[in-house]
């Protein structure tokens, strides 16, 4: 197993998180390339963990903190490492090392970018982005939001902890309609497809719904939000994660709009 740069050849497997067998993600279109698009001028690392095949098992990406949910100076930040784990497709590489490899790749070549430091974020929760797992790579908390911790390991003394970006405001009812607004920022096909599935969903109820897209690509849009991916109803958040499905999100816009006057 070795670790790679991103290549042409492995391009649109990243774009499709290494799940290009999946027909459901293909249902997330095609906003994590335009998103890649947007950021690779702008600090964004893709590396991948290839088996002795040359087959991609793994990757992580990560940025300038500046370009994150997070607030911090001279800092990256992970927004995603990922080891596929399911049995379509390439198989299971999950438990050989990928993940750590991975990890130790970025470290160093964000050491050797002249960084002060990296973070990432963790869920408190016992399945992907693990933050504990995290933890046992020296990694320590800089700071929480619900389930969602933000970690760090710093390289210099002068270092500081980075902070999250927190919401500072949400979006509100349109009267007369049920409105929908996707926040959406492209680098996460899960978000991508979340995003999509409501777009449909809501034009199926035609001049009922006010359909807003959000785009938090655009550093300033999203902090005035402090929301980078989210779906709301009627102002009110929907759980997002693992992606609702198509059917779910609509019987929920059904219920608003069978409420209308």
């Amino acid at each position: 197993m070795q670790v790679i740069d991103l290549n042409q050849e492995n391009l649109k497997s990243y774009f499709l998180c290494l799940e290009d067998w999946s027909d459901e993600i293909k249902e997330a279109g095609n906003h994590k390339e335009k998103w890649y698009g947007r950021m690779k001028d702008h600090g964004l690392r893709v590396k991948l963990a290839v088996d002795d095949n040359g087959q991609a098992g793994g990757m992580i990406q990560y940025l300038p903190i500046e370009r994150s949910t997070a607030d911090g100076n001279d800092l990256y930040f992970i927004n995603c490492i990922w080891v596929h784990g399911y049995k379509q497709g390439r198989g299971n590489f999950q438990k050989a090392g990928m993940g750590k490899a991975l990890l130790k790749a970025a470290e160093d070549d964000v050491q050797s970018l002249g960084a002060k430091g990296i973070a990432a974020w963790g869920l408190m929760l016992p399945f992907w982005m693990k933050a504990a797992w995290f933890k046992k790579h020296s990694y320590k908390k800089a700071d929480r939001d619900g389930i969602s911790q933000l970690v760090w390991k710093p390289f210099s003394a002068d270092a500081q902890a980075p902070k999250w970006i927190k919401q500072k405001a949400k979006p509100q009812k349109t009267p007369g309609v049920v409105t929908v607004t996707s926040f959406i920022n492209g680098w996460c096909p899960a978000q991508n497809l979340t995003h999509e599935r409501a777009k449909r969903a809501a034009g199926e109820f035609g001049d009922k719904i006010a359909f807003n897209t959000v785009d938090t690509f655009d550093r300033q849009t999203f902090l005035q939000w402090g929301i980078s991916d989210a779906l709301f109803i009627d102002g009110r958040q929907v759980n997002t994660g693992p992606p609702p499905s198509y059917q779910k999100i609509r019987k929920l816009i059904e219920s608003k709009v069978k409420k209308l006057k």
